[in-house]
């Protein structure tokens, strides 16, 4: 799992001379550089790269950056003093001018390239040069590696300007999005998701960028203005940010023999991203055909336990591609994600994903992303037909695999020990049949009511039935009953029932995998509107909510997010589907 605990004895970090004690870069001090980069990390133009593993590049600052957010639970397992993110030296390193870092913090930062393939499928059409050598970090720049408390982390700044791999964009990221991301983070680790971590953010007030988005109330698919919006720099933070487009993108060039270190490129970044990601559970004496072999295994295993968490959750990534899927096992990238309102397996907040990339379609996409890993490995295990074998066999037991995860998921949202598939089944039709709020739902549910009125809270009753609302009723009154019974409670008054702490220990289990709050893009909408303005009180307040999201807050919390999406937000382009996130 990516998170992990902080020990409440770790020595408090107030300054980046303290922080920069900490710095040990192991991405570029162990992995090839591009031999054609610029030493001075002026680098800003796109261009193919054809071999290495990084390319020294500095990030562009953001004019006059401005303090947004920064989060305080990951500063307090760093032992960061949150005052740090406000300080002149922190504003500036983490808003993209590194030139006058601390030593041994390195003034050159770095990006990455990695292959595209889209469910499974590879392309190059999207790469300016058609050749899939100018896809990578477009507008990310890592800028630090620390051990802190026996932990690496790698710092990145999305946002971080043009690098090799831009395609001809601006390379920065507008405040809008970057508040998306920001939050989003904070509130997936809150919801025990793995995932890259929020560090901080912080906005220009002067340099702005163009674009494509909707005006207000707009119900067009496509945007219909070009708005001027502010540019943000967020940093996020992970154990490392290697994807399986990475991988990819060397088990191309090694199967296609494309330079005569290709097949030694491969090798690094696969043995690097075990060092970095699976150190703790793969054995550093083994052999590369043994560490290739459980290398897939375990990563199997964290994908699929990843994906059944995101339907747990409610989340739905958007455009799950291989460059958008860390080898780690956690999420990575949110862009055109949201957090479903109404239960539907086929909810896909992004225009331009299509189904293949919908709510409980994703499954079957990481299990494409899965495939494009193990196809990446296999050059590793040529002269290794036994490895092969067992790749091949790791590689077709994905689906049973993240069946399994699924089936554990529901169980547990339901209360239950085991997957009961018929009383699943059924709970599925109606609350299709009846437009449910999945959150809202699940969580009422987790009460155990005498009765189905608590259940209807999350009824939109707007909707459209598909059958007679009195016969719903009934059918919904059976499911109760049938499912109480499932879980040993038959009714109030069953001598056989449980026990009341039995009954308050289910409810217990149950809420802690059913959150009450989630971070619904119509909370978030508001939030940075108010932004553009200079107002970030909204953004903080959402944080605080957001990052308390199995709790029971107060009244007035749960009267302001605790509620059903409005109806007149329904089909609203930028709140219910947006086509780009920038």
């Amino acid at each position: 799992m990516i998170h992990r605990l902080f020990k409440e004895t770790a020595p408090t970090i107030e300054t980046l001379d303290e922080l920069a004690k900490l710095v040990n870069y192991s991405f570029t001090d162990r992995l090839n550089c591009d031999p054609d980069a610029k030493e001075n990390g002026v680098d800003h133009s796109p261009r193919q790269v054809f071999t290495g593993h990084y390319v020294p590049v500095n990030p562009t600052p953001i004019k006059e950056p401005e303090y947004v957010a920064h989060s305080k639970t990951f500063f307090h397992e760093l032992g960061f003093a949150d005052s740090m993110a406000k300080s002149a030296d922190f504003i500036g390193m983490f808003s993209g001018d590194i030139s006058l870092v601390p030593y041994p913090i390195r003034k050159v930062g770095w990006a990455s390239g990695y292959a595209l393939s889209i469910y499974g499928t590879e392309y190059n059409q999207q790469c300016p040069f058609q050749t899939g050598n100018g896809y990578g970090d477009g507008r990310a720049v890592s800028v630090l590696e620390a051990v802190i408390n026996g932990q690496r982390w790698e710092m990145q700044l999305k946002g971080g300007g043009r690098t090799p791999y831009c395609r001809g964009a601006d390379g920065r990221a507008v405040l809008r999005s970057s508040i998306r991301e920001f939050l989003a983070q904070e509130h997936m680790h809150a919801l025990g998701v793995p995932t890259s971590r929020s560090l901080s953010l912080y906005v220009s007030k002067t340099e702005k960028v163009k674009r494509p988005w909707y005006s207000e109330g707009s119900r067009s698919t496509d945007p219909d203005i070009l708005a001027s919006e502010a540019v943000a720099i967020s940093t996020r933070v992970a154990p490392s940010f290697i994807r399986v487009g990475q991988l990819e993108l060397f088990g191309r060039r090694a199967r296609n023999n494309e330079h005569p270190k290709a097949m030694d490129e491969l090798e690094k970044i696969v043995l690097h991203a075990i060092d970095r990601e699976y150190g703790d559970v793969i054995d550093n004496k083994s052999t590369t055909a043994e560490k290739v072999v459980s290398f897939a295994r375990e990563f199997r295993s964290r994908l699929a336990s990843l994906v059944a968490n995101w339907v747990r959750v409610g989340y739905c990534q958007g455009n799950f591609n291989s460059d958008n899927c860390a080898i780690g096992g956690f999420t990575l990238d949110y862009g055109p994600f949201g957090f479903c309102d109404v239960f539907d397996p086929h909810y896909q907040p992004w225009t331009g994903g299509g189904r293949h990339f919908a709510f409980l379609n994703q499954p079957e996409a990481a299990e494409r992303n899965f495939h494009m890993f193990c196809t990446a490995l296999q050059p590793l295990l040529k002269s290794h037909p036994d490895a092969l074998l067992q790749l091949d066999e790791i590689r077709s037991g994905f689906s049973t695999v993240m069946q399994t995860q699924m089936e554990k998921m529901w169980a547990a949202k339901l209360g239950l020990d085991t997957f009961h598939k018929t009383l699943f089944s059924e709970l599925e039709t109606l609350m299709l049949q009846t437009a449910v709020d999945y959150t809202i739902f699940f969580r009422e549910l987790s009460m155990i009511p005498g009765d189905i009125s608590s259940l209807k809270n999350s009824f939109y009753k707007n909707a459209t039935y598909d059958k007679d609302p009195a016969e719903m009723d009934n059918r919904w009154s059976a499911w109760l009953t049938k499912w109480k019974s499932i879980i040993g409670i038959a009714s109030r008054t069953d001598e056989n029932a449980l026990s009341s702490h039995s009954r308050e220990e289910i409810t217990r289990q149950m809420k802690l995998v059913n959150p009450k709050f989630t971070l619904r893009e119509w909370f978030v909408v508001p939030a940075y509107q108010q932004a553009r303005a200079g107002n970030y009180n909204l953004v903080r307040e959402l944080q605080d909510v957001m990052t308390q999201p199995y709790a029971e807050q107060s009244k007035d919390v749960e009267d302001k997010y605790y509620r059903l999406k409005p109806f007149e937000f329904f089909g609203t382009a930028g709140v219910s589907y947006y086509s780009c996130s920038s």
